[in-house]
C-alpha cells in the first residue's frame, strides 16, 4: 500500500465518521492535533536541554528558557480558536469574539515571553560577568531591564486598545488635554519616577553599597532600586523604603566607595613623662611608616596635640590599604597596642584623669591642732568608760555573792 492509498483510505473513514458525528469530529481531531503538536515540542525541548548548557552562548539559554510554556499556550490558542469556528455556524453571535479574544490572549502571551526572556538574559549576563570578573553593574543590568519591559508594556498597552476599537491617535489627543490634570493629581508619584531616573543616569549609589545621609536618619545597605523608592536594609535589619524624589533633594554620602580608612586617635600620657615626648613621636612615626598595613603615601601624623587637664595627648592619624571594617578593626587594634608598647619602653604610662588638691599651712597646723584636742577628750571619754565598767563588774559580783550565802546561814548571823 502506498502513500496515497492511505491517504485515500484515512480520507474515506473521515468523511464517513463525519457524516455520522458532523462537526464534532473535526473539533476533536483540531485538539488530538494541539495535543501532539505540545507533547512534540515539549520533547523537542528536552532533547535540546543538555545541547543549550553546553554551549556558551547567552541567547540562546535565554531563548531555550523563554520561548518553552508560551509556544504551548500559542498553540493551544491557535487550536481552540480554529475548533470553535469549526463547531459554530457563520451567523453565530460567538464567532465575532474570538479574533478579539484571540488577539487578546497572543498579545499577553507575547508580553509573557518577552518579560521571561528579559529577566532570563539579565540573570545570565550578571552570572556571566560575576565568573568572568567583569565590571558589569548590577543597577545598570535592573536599569536597562525594567526599561524594556516599560517599553513592552506600552507596546502591548496600544495592541491591547487597538483589539479593543480604541484609536491610539484618539489616545494621544485625550493625553494632550487631560495629561495636566493627570500630572497634577500624580505630581508626587511621577516625583518619585523622575527621581528613580536621576538616580540610574548619575548613579551616586549601587545596589549593595552603603550609603547615609547627613541631611535625614538615613543609614544603611541598598537592596532594591526601585521606580518610586529605593529600599535601603539599616544596620538593626530593619528595612527603610525611601521615595526616590528625596534623593534629589539631600546631601547623601556613599562610605562604599571610600578609597581608604582613617585612623585617628588621641592617646593621653602624664605630665611626669613630658621629656620622652620628642622621641617617642618619632619611634611612633616610624612604625606607622614601616607597617605595611597603612598607606605611607597618604598623610601621616603623630605630634603632641594639646595640653589637657591631667594628660598630654598625642596625635595618631594614619590611613590604612583597607576598606573593610573587620580587617580595619584588626589593624587598628594592632597599632594601638604597638603605640601603648612603645609608651611602655620609653618609661611613660597611659594617662588617666586625676585631681590634685592643694592645702595652705597655716589650715594644716589648725587642723593638726584640733586633731590632737580630740584626741584627748577621746581618751578621758574612754578612761571614764573604762572605771564605769569595773564599777559595774563589782557591783555584779556581790550581787552574785548575796544569791549564793542567805540570811539563815549560821556563819552570816
Amino acid at each position: 500500500m502506498n502513500l496515497v492509498d492511505t491517504y485515500q483510505h484515512f480520507m474515506s473513514q473521515y468523511l464517513s465518521l463525519k457524516s455520522e458525528w458532523g462537526t464534532v469530529i473535526d473539533v476533536a481531531g483540531i485538539l488530538v492535533i494541539t495535543a501532539l503538536l505540545d507533547l512534540l515540542t515539549r520533547g523537542i525541548f528536552a532533547c535540546l536541554h543538555r545541547r543549550v548548557l553546553k554551549t556558551r552562548n547567552l541567547w540562546d539559554d535565554a531563548l531555550y528558557r523563554s520561548v518553552n510554556g508560551p509556544l504551548q499556550v500559542l498553540l493551544w490558542i491557535a487550536g481552540v480558536s480554529i475548533a470553535i469556528v469549526l463547531a459554530t455556524s457563520p451567523d453565530h453571535p460567538w464567532r465575532d469574539y474570538v479574533p478579539k479574544v484571540r488577539g487578546i490572549l497572543i498579545t499577553l502571551t507575547m508580553v509573557w515571553f518577552a518579560f521571561r526572556l528579559i529577566g532570563t538574559i539579565e540573570k545570565n549576563a550578571l552570572a556571566r560577568a560575576a565568573r568572568r570578573h567583569d565590571k558589569l553593574d548590577a543597577t545598570t543590568a535592573d536599569a536597562i531591564a525594567k526599561l524594556v519591559r516599560a517599553v513592552t508594556l506600552i507596546i502591548a498597552g496600544l495592541v491591547l486598545l487597538d483589539q479593543f476599537g480604541v484609536s491610539p491617535s484618539g489616545l494621544l489627543t485625550f493625553s494632550g488635554v487631560g495629561g495636566i490634570a493627570v500630572g497634577f493629581a500624580a505630581r508626587d508619584v511621577l516625583a518619585n519616577i523622575f527621581g528613580g531616573v536621576t538616580v540610574y543616569l548619575n548613579r551616586p549609589f549601587s545596589v549593595g553599597d552603603w550609603i547615609r545621609s547627613p541631611d535625614r536618619d538615613i543609614e544603611g545597605t541598598v537592596e532594591a532600586i526601585g521606580w518610586r523608592a529605593t529600599t535601603v536594609r539599616r544596620f538593626d535589619m530593619r528595612p527603610l523604603y525611601v521615595p526616590n524624589a528625596v534623593f534629589s533633594n539631600v546631601a547623601l554620602e556613599n562610605p562604599s566607595r571610600m578609597s581608604h580608612r582613617l585612623i585617628n586617635e588621641t592617646i593621653g600620657i602624664r605630665y611626669e613623662d613630658a621629656a620622652i615626648v620628642p622621641d617617642l613621636v618619632e619611634d611612633i612615626r616610624s612604625m606607622l611608616d614601616e607597617d605595611e598595613n597603612i598607606d605611607s603615601e597618604q598623610v601621616i601624623l603623630t605630634y603632641l596635640d594639646s595640653l589637657s587637664a591631667s594628660s598630654l595627648d598625642l596625635l595618631v592619624y594614619c590611613y590604612t590599604h583597607t576598606t573593610d571594617w573587620a580587617e580595619y578593626l584588626a589593624i587598628k587594634q594592632g597599632v594601638l597596642q604597638r603605640v601603648q608598647d612603645r609608651i611602655r619602653e620609653h618609661g611613660g604610662a597611659i594617662s588617666f584623669p586625676t585631681t590634685t588638691i592643694h592645702i595652705p599651712g597655716e589650715l594644716v597646723v589648725a587642723r593638726a591642732e584640733q586633731q590632737g584636742s580630740d584626741d584627748d577628750d577621746q581618751e578621758e571619754i574612754d578612761s571614764e568608760k573604762v572605771q564605769s565598767e569595773e564599777k559595774r563588774d563589782v557591783a555584779r559580783e556581790r550581787a552574785s555573792d548575796q544569791g549564793k550565802v542567805g540570811p539563815d546561814d549560821a556563819g552570816e548571823q
